[in-house]
């Protein structure tokens, strides 16, 4: 076993989570340990309003624990918003380990974080993110029952679905930037060849895009090189690339002050969570004349398909309520255009109607 990389602790001076900027009434923020495995991990649980908080668990080497609770309680708001949102009767979470995913994890981890998911009780319902792939989830599904997007809970790996849904997003935001939704010799920037953003590419290459891709993983830029016929850039320059579309799927706040102004594309629709450094970056692209497909209603086809597929579920049934995210969005746009509002905005407002309503 891999002995887990020291890092940098969080110096704490003063109670520092229900003080910290990202602290948004979360209903519960938990910390795990497991000495024999190295695991650390933070389980934050925003709102449960609507039912349980499901959301994914993410492995990531951290620079420290400070920056690893700051996106547990934005990713963990982010998924109530996004299960809102995508009608689902569940409400948001968000776990993360700190851990670099391609040095560090071991099954002895997972299993582990497993037992902390399970001490939960159903609380919050983990499931696959970035640094955790769908054979992990199988582990940690060994451990609990409240794991989702397993062989044994329904469709196994929701990254497909993710994938379709932020296509068919990116077609109706180009559809209402420009007019059509053919994507023909349409210019797309890709950041970011996980499997997310691997699948997307073969989307878009089928439907007739040029791809610009950028990854910190060559293996994956030359792949879609060489089978989608993409160009590849820096990864820090990927966002100021001329293109009609420029979708992030890596990791989020990568629309912030430094890349703002630079960015070459009139349309965002990406993957990636929390795509926006701060609420007051959707106002900006509004400026700019920018449409951004607020991440957690173009990325929720994964979610989507983790919750309502059981066993003997009909994949027919997950795609076509994951092809709904194309219909979604353009309410989210006509509305925003109506109303002379940032997109993020309308959509957090569509989201908080229905939580309003919920029971409790």
């Amino acid at each position: 076993m891999n002995a887990p990389v020291a890092r940098e602790r969080l110096t704490v001076s003063e109670p520092s989570v229900f003080d910290h900027p990202e602290f948004k009434n979360h209903e519960q923020v938990v910390f795990g340990f497991d000495a024999a495995t190295g695991l650390r991990t933070i389980i934050a649980i925003h709102d449960t309003r609507l039912g349980p908080a499901l959301g994914g668990c993410r492995m990531w080497a951290y620079k420290n624990d400070a920056q690893a609770l700051t996106d547990a309680l934005r990713l963990s708001r982010g998924m109530t918003y996004k299960n809102s949102l995508a009608g689902l009767d569940l409400g948001g979470g968000k776990a993360v380990i700190i851990a670099d995913p391609r040095t560090d994890k071991t099954a002895g981890m997972l299993a582990a974080f497993g037992r902390q998911v399970d001490r939960l009780g159903g609380t919050y319902i983990t499931a696959e993110d970035v640094g955790i792939s769908s054979d992990d989830m199988e582990i940690v599904a060994g451990e609990t029952r409240h794991a989702r997007g397993t062989k044994a809970t329904g469709l196994g790996d929701p990254s497909p679905y993710t994938a379709l849904g932020v296509f068919v997003g990116l077609k109706a935001a180009v559809a209402h930037q420009f007019g059509s939704e053919d994507l023909t010799g349409r210019i797309v920037a890709i950041q970011g060849l996980g499997h997310v953003g691997m699948y997307l590419a073969e989307h878009l290459h089928n439907a007739g895009a040029k791809l610009v891709v950028a990854d910190i993983h060559k293996p994956s830029v030359e792949r879609a090189v060489s089978e989608f016929g993409a160009r590849s850039v820096d990864t820090k320059k990927i966002h100021a690339v001329e293109a009609d579309v420029f979708a992030p799927c890596a990791l989020g706040a990568g629309l912030n002050d430094g890349t703002i102004p630079e960015l070459g594309a009139p349309v965002i629709a990406g993957a990636a969570n929390n795509q926006l450094a701060d609420e007051r970056h959707g106002l900006e692209l509004k400026k700019r004349g920018i449409l951004y497909a607020p991440d957690y209603a173009i990325n929720a086809g994964g979610v989507i398909s983790i919750a309502i597929a059981r066993p003997g579920t009909e994949e027919a049934k997950v795609r076509d309520k994951v092809i709904a995210i194309g219909q979604t969005l353009t309410h989210i746009f006509e509305r925003a255009a109506a109303l002379d509002l940032p997109t993020q905005t309308v959509a957090d407002q569509i989201a908080e109607e229905r939580l309003e309503h919920s029971r409790g």
